[in-house]
């Protein structure tokens, strides 16, 4: 028997499942609609990301955080065991060697909840982005 849920009336196969109720319209919005043990990860990216990117707009694109100037340079995203960072498949050949330890795929950062965030890694993926699809 499908679970409806009772704010926005979608039906999921498991209790309680968790989803989106709707679209996030902006970053404060994407991060409080996820689980309470994500949040602190979520808000330590995205301050190293606005550290890095600060003339950069933030917004939702394709229901993710977004980071864009011009046109998107990055986003990001929670999963369910892990941090998605999703700065296009180029730039993960680029730092190919420096994500050894991580799992890659087709532009794909995972970054597990139960390490600890690469910052300067990410701030310095960051700017490449910025220096090859920033305007």
């Amino acid at each position: 028997m499908a679970w409806i849920c009772p704010a926005c009336g979608r039906a999921f196969e498991r209790q309680g499942q968790s989803h989106y109720c709707g679209k996030p319209r902006t970053l404060d919005e994407y991060i409080d609609a996820q689980d309470e043990a994500v949040r602190p990860k979520l808000r330590e990216l995205r301050a190293i990301l606005r550290e890095t990117l600060p003339d950069a707009e933030e917004c939702i694109s394709w229901s993710m955080p977004t980071y864009r100037k011009g046109r998107n340079l990055i986003h990001f995203a929670a999963a369910k065991r892990h941090l998605g960072l999703y700065p296009g498949g180029e730039a993960a050949e680029v730092f190919a060697a420096e994500l050894a330890g991580y799992d890659v795929s087709k532009g794909t950062i995972r970054l597990p909840y139960d390490r600890e965030l690469p910052a300067e890694l990410i701030g310095r993926i960051a700017r490449w982005c910025r220096e090859a699809y920033g305007k």
